[in-house]
């Protein structure tokens, strides 16, 4: 598969890290022509989304475009600390904004799994409505068109791109074709029947009533953009790509799957490796399970005991990211639980597997050759990361949109199985129960079969990002259209 690349010299170290990026307009002596449009950036400030628009920025300005990154300075902090996957160069055509912003409580709700931090989040984003609006108003007088993407749950902060006639706003929707047609679908009365679709997971406790409430507010917003992007490709989700882009759905709105955003390609750099990498390398290939629950997970000390026996059991080589959820700051220096496990555990396990208790480097982790399998949350970006790298997934939905991201990586792509059935969430899942899934991914021929699947589905990606694939297309359509 060839790969386009820059032809400057000076901009290789940029692009090399980048197996999508195409070739930028330039003149015939290999000057750069002057760019007439610039590109804003305004994600929802949690991980997941920090981390999917700052890969969507990166390719952007690839394009040798403009493109300015806004959040809280805390979070900018902590995307660019845990920004894995490419070449650190690749963001100095970036312009990084980065606002203050109160200090909001998480409010307590034990009753259902979703993350009591988010919900100050929605606080803090509304304090980005006026520095946003300044900059979008100040770059307008410098540029003949600003191009706006943002978080479907950042409608509110930049709603005041409408008073600019040289702005126009594009949503991001962070979650898959298939839970967001799901959501729309079901929002104006299944108007069409689905052959697919046998049975869905309910929507119950998927999100705080708080949060909700937040969604439903921020989604009004979107009638006034100009079209939709999503972190998803015509390889994996083409069904529900054309569902979406039907009139009664999409009301004539245009849409580009321009993932996946993270690189699929991973380049060697000069930084000292991940302890996870090192002892990957000493691994066979397709033999490591990965566990990790995301971010915005965390499991009680009965849960943590029964995950760890069942690991061990299964006599399976693992990787086991063990950390508690994020809080608001992932930098305050507040008390910070120590997850305890079984005693004797490690000793039991050094032979097996490692724990990892600080970040790790998912993208690497998911790419390497010894890596078989990833037991996780389901969470779109673990999903899309997953795929692309080609490794089958036991799945473990927690909230969100995660239960519906299960079906489609275990019912219709066919890469998965599921270990936790939402219907049964509030159940503490037993280690036999942890063990079997485990074993079934990782020495069955059931497990084999999904990993061939997983492996098809992510050369199907890869293909798709190079010279003449489809994703490559959209990119350079939505580009052209920016530009236009």
């Amino acid at each position: 598969m060839k790969l386009l690349y820059p032809q400057p010299e000076k901009l290789n170290a940029i692009f090399l890290s980048n197996p999508m990026a195409p070739s930028c307009n330039h003149s015939q002596n290999g000057q750069f022509l002057p760019q007439e449009v610039v590109v804003v950036v305004v994600p929802f400030p949690a991980q997941g989304h920090l981390n999917q628009l700052l890969h969507l920025s990166r390719l952007i300005s690839s394009y040798n475009i403009p493109t300015h990154y806004i959040t809280t300075k805390i979070h900018s902090h902590q995307v660019n600390l845990r920004a894995h996957g490419f070449n650190p160069l690749s963001t100095n055509n970036i312009h990084f904004h980065e606002f203050s912003t109160p200090v909001f409580n998480s409010p307590s709700n034990s009753s259902i799994k979703f993350p009591s931090h988010l919900t100050p989040s929605s606080q803090i984003s509304s304090n980005l409505r006026k520095p946003v609006a300044k900059i979008l108003h100040s770059l307008s007088h410098k540029n003949r068109r600003i191009i706006i993407i943002h978080d479907s749950l950042m409608g509110s902060v930049v709603q005041d791109f409408r008073t600019i006639p040289n702005a126009e706003a594009y949503t991001f929707h962070s979650v898959s074709a298939f839970t967001l047609f799901l959501y729309v679908w079901e929002s104006i009365g299944r108007p069409f029947g689905i052959d697919m679709i046998k049975e869905l997971p309910s929507n119950e406790g998927c999100f705080s009533p708080e949060f909700e409430k937040f969604m439903k507010s921020e989604h009004e917003y979107s009638k006034f953009n100009s079209g939709k992007i999503y972190n998803t490709s015509q390889a994996i989700e083409h069904t529900f790509l054309d569902l979406l882009s039907k009139e009664q759905i999409s009301k004539g709105k245009k849409q580009w799957a321009l993932g996946p955003f993270n690189p699929v390609v991973i380049q060697e750099t000069h930084q000292q490796r991940h302890k996870s990498l090192v002892w990957l390398d000493k691994q066979v290939p397709k033999s490591v399970i990965f566990v990790s629950f995301g971010t915005t997970s965390s499991f009680s000390d009965e849960q943590i005991k029964e995950i760890a026996i069942g690991l061990e059991k299964s006599q399976q080589k693992f990787i086991w990211v063990l950390r508690d959820a994020d809080k608001e700051n992932v930098f305050s220096k507040d008390f910070i639980k120590k997850i305890e496990l079984p005693k004797g555990f490690e000793e039991r396990a050094k032979e097996k597997g490692i724990i990892v208790r600080d970040w790790a480097p998912q993208l690497e982790i998911l790419a390497h050759s010894s890596t078989g399998g990833f037991l996780s949350h389901c969470g779109w970006n673990s999903c899309i990361e997953s795929i692309s790298m080609g490794v089958p997934i036991v799945a473990w939905p927690m909230h969100s949109d995660q239960p519906r991201n299960t079906v489609l990586i275990t019912k219709i792509l066919k890469v998965g199985i599921v270990v936790k059935d939402w219907a049964r969430r509030d159940d503490l899942i037993v280690s036999t129960k942890i063990e079997m899934a485990v074993r079934i991914l990782m020495a069955s021929e059931e497990g084999e079969e999904m990993r061939k699947r997983a492996e098809e589905l992510g050369f199907g990606v890869k293909k798709a990002v190079g010279e003449g694939g489809v994703t490559r297309k959209e990119f350079d359509s939505f580009i052209a259209h920016i530009t236009r």
